[in-house]
């Protein structure tokens, strides 16, 4: 027993270490500050060149201290490294101007914090992407769109690939493309916004086999051109140039790829691996083949000459056919210009886009409202950590333990990916945290039952914990179930929303099954506690559910069907949605994002999204107000009367388009529908169809009435409130499992009563849990509801519905259903032979006693 307590200690101590040590740094460190002090060589002689780089980036507009101290190095051939020789760059990358471009990038990212917040919580860097339509060519305005559409959704998946977590991405006017980072310093590595607006146009071209060197343009056929390839001197590090003659007219064009991938050889070295489609594989053989075949003895061999947006990137030799649909394109690439060049090639461009606009902009949501937010999870937290301890005693302070080590679990493994935290991110903590607690009610409750059948609390323990098992993995595996599928369908909040919500699903299982036990074991097992002494919410009750049913089922419908005809008459859909109005404006006094959003309120004009932009460099500041269609000109009139001395001047004017494109949202109603089938298909194999069925007409009650009952109240539909929604649906099944566990084991223990009997008898055993579990939830949620403002408030208001009525569903819309599909008799349960589940781990457990 020993030895059980003591590997589940090492386990927890050496998970629990991990990922508080992938938190730090917690706060971020301005670069130039962070460069100074992280210099461990020398550090007078970099001082000074630092000091250099400070004063030029100040002389200079948009540029900043990153980019002049780089170029500072790279033109007087320093080599940065031997001020940070504790940094490891690979040996055999001789170049300066490469291992300079890495060491920076590298101190770039130790200086960021290990999470940083998003665009909601913080803000970012934002700049615009003008569609350059081609000289002398007509385009329809539904083709331009078309082509805005599909570049919208390249870019959306480039910074995917490039870990940015969550961007913002929106059509301005008619040929233009917003683009919000969160969490990227686009000041200092203006890289990444290259990267976004670049075409990737890879073509395979064939070199001329006799012509060579440099010649003149009169001296190259008409269907040949001179490109130059850059090879790194190896003895050196110099870049050598090297000049190809290459036809004009590409063998083959990218659109021949299937698959980009950054890999490496067995000396370390990157480059990017290219796997063709079907056909591409067939017509690169077939160019290979002719090459090989024009080679001759004693002639120079043909040459391939791999080109990417008119850059020479390599010119192997071709010896033979190539075939298995493969080839590598090679140039000394660091890491991280493997991954850029795989991504981007993967996602190449049709259409030509410019940056016309760069800014710094603040946090959405404001200052004040972030500071509520973050007081207002803070009271949460420890309302929640009070009430399990009061409650559970004891238990109550083991499970506030493992609460704590979740939430940093949580978070580490967050910081280990990269991740933002957005609000959509602290929506599935919040659910993850409140599985996490229910998970420990339902062990508690367990023991409990087991203590007043007599037993010893050492066996009441083991008791408790086995029967609560199939209940905690039934429930976190539907649950994972539908975060799984919004994670492979969604993007943008979805996605993350789905990251969050699985890694906590993980987490909580563990702190249950693993942390708390261990916890206890230790408590219990050696004689420390002889007694769990536990508060009782109800006690013993003998409800007829089933009895109000129909009236309940009615009412909720009814309920839900008027929440749908809101939805329809209201229009609720806010800017994330539907676009607007972008009005920039100049002043001279800077209001707060509050006095905007009570002007807005007092003039009747809707939702407004204020955000502050200041060009990359230095700049006039300019206040961008976004507003419902039809509204912007209302809400600059409406400020100016407000505000007189503000000086507010309108300096530009644009129609925007919807931040939560057709994409994002079309795959977050799919990933639902999917996710319900999942639901069906696991809950009917693992229970049976009667139960599959109650489930997932629970969750769509559930996410219906929520959305409706939001409407109702006047709420408007924003970018996190999808996130809100998807909540709903993770805490509705969780709550149905439970009751369906317990009717399942129910009707194993009672084999003589009716079936009414068994159900009202179950939901009345579990009815203590799902109370607590309920208030608990809501402990942590009131907070934000009550003391935080705008998104997060409405946020909060959507889950302390879904927590109701996932509660209720769980009694009144999921349980009746099981009933009714049975036609009320257990018999027709039984012959579908439905049995409590016996897991392996357990019998061997038992065998093993």
């Amino acid at each position: 027993m020993q030895g059980n307590i003591i590997w589940k200690l090492v386990l927890t101590i050496a998970i629990a270490g991990w990922a508080a040590w992938n938190l730090f740094p917690v706060k971020e460190t301005p670069f130039t500050d962070y460069v100074r002090g992280a210099a461990t060589a020398h550090q007078e002689e970099f001082g000074e060149l630092l000091d250099r780089a400070i004063a030029i980036s100040g002389e200079r507009e948009g540029s900043t201290v990153f980019i002049e101290l780089r170029d500072l190095a790279n033109a007087e051939e320093i080599d940065l490294h031997k001020y940070f020789s504790h940094i490891r760059l690979e040996e055999s990358l001789r170049n300066i101007q490469r291992r300079n471009n890495l060491l920076l990038n590298e101190l770039l990212r130790r200086s960021r914090a290990s999470i940083p917040l998003g665009l909601d919580l913080r803000g970012g860097v934002s700049f615009t992407l003008e569609f350059q339509q081609p000289p002398e060519t007509d385009i329809s305005s539904f083709e331009r769109d078309e082509m805005m559409s599909k570049a919208i959704e390249i870019i959306r998946q480039r910074a995917d690939g490039l870990g940015v977590a969550e961007p913002m991405i929106r059509p301005v006017g008619d040929n233009r493309i917003e683009v919000q980072l969160p969490g990227v310093t686009t000041r200092d590595n203006p890289e990444i916004s290259e990267t976004l607006q670049r075409p990737a146009r890879l073509e395979f071209r064939v070199v001329h086999r006799s012509l060579r060197g440099f010649l003149d343009e009169d001296d190259i056929p008409p269907a040949y051109e001179l490109l130059v390839e850059e090879r790194e001197n190896p003895e050196t590090g110099d870049l050598d140039r090297v000049p190809h003659i290459v036809r004009r007219i590409p063998a083959l064009t990218g659109e021949a790829i299937e698959r980009a991938a950054a890999v490496t050889d067995q000396f370390g070295r990157y480059s990017v691996s290219l796997r063709f489609t079907s056909d591409g594989g067939r017509r690169f053989a077939d160019m290979t083949r002719e090459i090989a075949e024009g080679n001759r003895p004693n002639q120079p061999l043909g040459q391939l000459a791999i080109v990417l947006d008119g850059v020479l990137y390599s010119a192997p030799t071709v010896r033979e056919e190539i075939r298995g649909g493969r080839a590598e394109i090679t140039g000394r690439f660091s890491q991280r210009e493997a991954v850029e060049l795989s991504n981007v090639l993967n996602n190449p461009l049709d259409v030509p886009l410019e940056i016309v606009e760069m800014y710094e902009v603040g946090p959405s949501l404001a200052e004040d409202a972030v500071v509520a937010a973050k007081n207002a999870l803070i009271m949460g937290a420890v309302a929640v950590l009070v009430f399990i301890i009061f409650y559970y005693m004891i238990a109550g302070a083991v499970a506030a333990v493992t609460l704590t080590v979740n939430v940093i679990i949580i978070l580490g493994v967050l910081a280990s990916i990269g991740a933002t935290l957005t609000l959509p991110g602290i929506a599935g903590i919040i659910l993850t945290i409140g599985m996490a607690v229910d998970a420990n009610i339902i062990i508690f409750e367990r023991i409990r039952e087991e203590l007043r059948m007599g037993k010893t609390l050492r066996t009441a323990l083991s008791g408790g914990y086995e029967k609560a098992l199939s209940t905690i993995v039934d429930a976190n595996v539907t649950t994972l179930l539908t975060a799984s599928i919004l994670i492979l369908l969604g993007s943008g909040p979805v996605k993350g929303f789905g990251i969050t919500l699985a890694i906590g699903i993980f987490t909580s299982v563990f702190g249950a099954l693993i942390i708390s036990r261990f916890l206890l074991e230790f408590l219990i097992n050696p004689g420390h506690v002889t007694k769990l002494p536990m508060f009782a919410l109800v006690k013993d009750t003998k409800i007829d559910f089933l009895q109000y049913r129909k009236v309940a089922f009615a009412g909720a419908w009814l309920l839900v069907l008027t929440g749908i005809i809101a939805v329809g008459v209201r229009d609720p859909y806010g800017i994330d949605f539907i676009g607007g109005d972008e009005v920039r404006i100049t002043f001279e006094q800077r209001l707060s994002t509050t006095e905007i959003e009570e002007v807005a309120a007092a003039n009747d004009i809707g939702e407004v999204q204020p955000v502050y932009q200041a060009p990359i460099g230095g700049g006039r500041e300019v206040l961008s107000l976004q507003t419902r269609p039809e509204m912007g000109e209302k809400m600059v009139a409406a400020l100016q009367s407000a505000f007189p001395a503000a000086g507010l001047v309108v300096v530009g004017e644009n129609r925007i388009g919807p931040a939560v494109g057709k994409e994002i949202r079309n795959n977050a109603i799919l990933g639902v529908f999917v996710a319900l089938f999942g639901i069906l298909l696991y809950v009917a194999l693992r229970f049976e169809w009667g139960y599959g069925f109650g489930a997932v007409i629970a969750v769509i009650h559930d996410v219906l009435m929520t959305i409706g009952i939001f409407v109702l109240a006047g709420k408007q539909f924003t970018a996190p409130m999808v996130a809100g929604v998807l909540m709903v649906v993770g805490y509705s099944i969780n709550d149905t499992i439970v009751v369906f566990d317990r009717i399942r084991e129910q009707l194993t223990l009672d084999p003589n009563s009716k079936l009414k009997d068994v159900v009202n008898e179950s939901i009345n055993r579990v009815l203590g849990r799902s109370l607590l579990t309920s208030i608990t939830t809501l402990l942590a949620t009131l907070p934000l509801f009550l003391f935080a403002t705008g998104p997060v408030a409405d946020f909060a208001f959507i889950f302390i519905i879904g927590i109701l009525t996932g509660t209720f569903s769980s009694i009144f819309i999921a349980s009746p259903v099981f009933f009714w599909w049975h036609k009320g008799d257990r018999r027709h349960v039984e012959e579908r032979k439905d049995v409590l589940p016996n897991y392996d781990w357990v019998a061997s457990s038992k065998a093993s006693k």
